[in-house]
């Protein structure tokens, strides 16, 4: 792994983290934010039986949907999975286990791992399916579900611009998922657009501190036609 102070490496070092039965958080929404240059070297590897935690499973060609298509997931943890016929075809096959989350508390599960919370409390799902197998807790006379935190093996995010410490910024609407992501794997590996010297980052756009990043790899770019483009 990278030294302290520059947290760069190569592709070939940041694959050596991924491993078969692995827990992995990605970044991302619908692919976009997905990173596209681990998640090719993941499917080049041979990585399978992968537990997934990710907003969705992307489009069965796109981000983290190409791992699902070409069955190297054997459980999603996500929000949806409705843009992916491939993950509900396996869903449905019993091929791949799948555990919804609503998107908000998603978010928060993750926020929770990264922060090191023993889960958050919420009362979504109450009287419903979905409080089925989790823990009901009383505060002032009312109930919440007790909605435990996730973390992962190593999460994986996609940033705009990251500075050799790891510092990261990302694009616009691109951040989506990226940041709590981030705080919330044993290890943390970026890939970025463009890498820069330490210092040449505004503080004041500096979204994700790099003390939560291990490794940076140089993105080789998008590797996927979005619907927009064809």
């Amino acid at each position: 792994m990278a030294n302290r102070f520059d947290k760069v490496i190569s592709l070939e070092d940041a694959l050596t983290y991924f491993h078969d039965g692995m827990t992995l958080l990605a970044g991302g929404f619908g692919g976009v934010g997905n990173p596209p240059t681990l998640i090719q070297g993941i499917l080049d590897k041979g990585v399978r039986d992968i537990t997934l935690i990710s907003n969705d499973t992307a489009f069965p060609h796109i981000g983290v949907g190409k791992l699902v298509t070409e069955r190297r997931v054997k459980k999603v943890i996500a929000s949806h999975i409705g843009s992916n016929p491939n993950a509900g075809a396996q869903m449905t096959a019993g091929e791949l286990e799948v555990e919804f989350c609503p998107q908000g508390i998603l978010a928060e599960r993750i926020r929770a791992g990264g922060v090191g919370l023993g889960g958050i409390l919420s009362d979504i799902g109450i009287g419903t399916i979905a409080e089925k197998g989790k823990e009901k807790v009383i505060v002032d006379g009312k109930a919440y579900l007790l909605e435990t935190p996730l973390t992962a093996e190593v999460a994986i995010v996609y940033a705009k611009k990251a500075d050799r410490f790891g510092n990261l910024v990302y694009d616009t609407s691109a951040r989506n998922f990226n940041p709590l992501v981030a705080m919330a794997g044993d290890v943390t590996i970026v890939e970025a657009e463009e890498i820069v010297e330490i210092g040449e980052l505004d503080p004041e756009e500096i979204v994700t501190p790099g003390v939560f990043v291990q490794g940076i790899v140089q993105s080789e770019g998008v590797n996927w036609q979005w619907a927009w483009e064809k």
